[in-house]
């Protein structure tokens, strides 16, 4: 379906790729991976043909359909969610909002809403009505949501209006950039089992590692500017890329050893006449041997101790029938909830539960109408939002920054745990004022882990961070010994810390005393999503 031949690609002085090639056949599900700057959405670029190559083929079949989601959603003008889904024409428009005002009206038996019906039915559009419902239904759309602009809903909400918009669609090539960006962990599982089932091919972009490991089958890795393909899902290809590795380091050092060692008999014979001929056939052999490059060392987790937080009491917060509503809506009535000392709990439920607002109830960012909420005499709280930057000098650079919260690290230490959440190199010395809304929420969470509250209420803390960097702080939270409270939509992040699960929905609170894995089975989700069916 798709071939890339011999392609090189530079940009800003860079090599990004050399010679390099790449094949997607129908139906297979493949990942792109690799480090941020790597080139992967430049990749993207150049099969979208927004991009081109400076040499090679990209060869797409001339019968492919190929749809792409980006990262962010542009502007949907005055579509609603249902013509987006669709995939509507403006003709289509036309159409349906004739049908929607006499369906309204009670007019349906005139003759302008007898003619729109022909036209919409030879667009096919009978069939795509019921198949985008289902889709918008899967994402966690509600039916009276289906007809409402899509400029009233958040960014999130519209990428998921387009989203529906491709798998109404049914690309043969489904390329996604961060698909799961933007989906409450219930519609990720939606989500997860819809693309198990999809006929198509599927391309795409995630630092989501279970969720690449339910759906995808090869794996591209870009090293060394060039395609290194393995099959298998990604855990498969972190073992495969290591034993990779072991093997160019052993080839490596062979051929360092046998270079050595004919240079040697070359050194020690060349002025002996009788040995000429043979000196001339080793240097010979040195330069018709093609030289092995010393492999580059995959990047790993920095694993780092971090200092633990003073003990907290038994009973680190809690909240006391708290009534909280944001005007007619009402998200708690009477909820009450204790959080005790060394818990670890994920917050979980659709997006609107109220996990957020929870979350700054626990936080005190957020008072309730009514009810109490009460910390424990010696609980230090430290609260992370994915949209609440921490105060930070803006004169200081990165590194005063974390130095300054945790004054007996050592500089270099602190550069490589900076490393580990991609702040690398000259990153560092960037001046507070400088940082971008994801540099500023990466630099909070090193300045928590270096210097820890031991009550720690964390909202959506992976956004912003690539595979390795989730990986960091996993390992860094696995040592934390005191209390976590946490949302994520990230799945290895959840199974990795989350030792309780309090489902949120309609203002109820259910607590599940298991992980992530023990909630889907008494849930009932791991036997299937209920919202109507998970079939492509």
């Amino acid at each position: 379906m798709l071939t890339i031949r011999n392609m090189t690609k530079n940009m800003g002085g860079r090599t990004l790729f050399e010679d390099s090639n790449l094949t997607i056949n129908w139906g297979e599900r493949t990942a792109l991976v690799g480090p941020n700057g790597a080139g992967k959405s430049t990749l993207f670029k150049i099969i979208l043909g927004e991009e081109d190559c400076d040499n090679g083929v990209v060869d797409l079949d001339e019968y492919a359909i190929v749809g792409y989601l980006a990262q962010e959603a542009g502007d949907p003008g005055d579509e609603t969610v249902m013509e987006i889904a669709m995939g509507t024409t403006p003709e289509m428009v036309g159409i349906l909002r004739t049908m929607r005002e006499h369906e309204a009206a009670g007019t349906t038996d005139s003759d302008e809403y007898g003619a729109a019906q022909d036209q919409f039915t030879a667009l096919n559009g009978y069939q795509l009505e019921p198949k985008a419902k289902k889709i918008l239904a899967g994402l966690s759309f509600k039916q009276e949501d289906f007809d409402r602009p899509a400029r009233e809903f958040s960014g999130g909400w519209i990428m998921r209006s387009y989203l529906a918009r491709l798998l109404v669609m049914e690309p043969d090539l489904l390329m996604l950039d961060e698909p799961t960006n933007h989906l409450d962990l219930h519609t990720l599982i939606w989500f997860q089992r819809y693309l198990q089932n999809y006929p198509g091919a599927i391309l795409m972009i995630s630092h989501d590692r279970d969720f690449m490991d339910e759906i995808i089958e090869t794996v591209f890795d870009i090293d060394q500017q060039s395609f290194i393909s393995y099959t298998g899902n990604y855990s498969s290809f972190l073992n495969q890329r290591e034993t990779r590795y072991e093997q160019q380091v052993s080839a490596y050092r062979n051929q360092q050893k046998e270079i050595a060692k004919v240079q040697e008999f070359v050194d020690r014979f060349r002025s002996v006449g009788s040995k000429a001929s043979q000196v001339q056939s080793k240097m010979k052999q040195i330069e018709k041997m093609r030289t092995l490059e010393k492999p580059a060392t995959p990047r790993k987790v920095f694993k780092f101790n971090f200092p633990q937080p003073p003990r907290s009491t038994q009973k680190v917060v809690e909240l006391e029938n708290v009534d909280l509503a944001y005007g007619d809506l009402v998200i708690y009535k009477n909820t009450s909830l204790t959080i005790e000392r060394g818990e670890k709990i994920v917050l979980v439920g659709p997006n609107g539960a109220g996990k957020s607002t929870l979350m700054k109830l626990l936080a005190g960012t957020l008072e309730p109408q009514a009810g109490t909420r009460r910390a424990g005499y010696s609980t230090k709280l430290g609260y992370y939002s994915q949209h609440r930057s921490e105060a930070f000098d803006e004169h200081n650079s990165v590194l005063d920054e974390v130095m300054k919260a945790a004054p007996d690290i050592r500089e270099d230490e602190a550069r490589s745990i900076l490393g580990s959440f991609l702040f690398r190199r000259q990153d560092v010395h960037k001046k507070c004022k400088v940082l971008s809304g994801g540099e500023k929420s990466r630099l909070n969470l090193v300045k928590f882990l270096v210097d820890p509250p031991n009550l720690l209420l964390m909202d959506e803390p992976t956004t912003h961070l690539d595979i390795l960097s989730i990986e960091a702080l996993v390992q860094a939270l696995k040592q934390y010994e005191g209390t976590l409270v946490f949302i994520s939509h990230d799945v290895h992040f959840i199974r990795a810390l989350g030792e309780t699960t309090l489902h949120i929905s309609g203002g109820q609170l259910t607590r599940y005393s298991g992980g992530y894995d023990y909630y889907l089975e008494k849930s009932g989700l791991g036997d299937g999503d209920a919202r109507g069916g998970i079939t492509a």
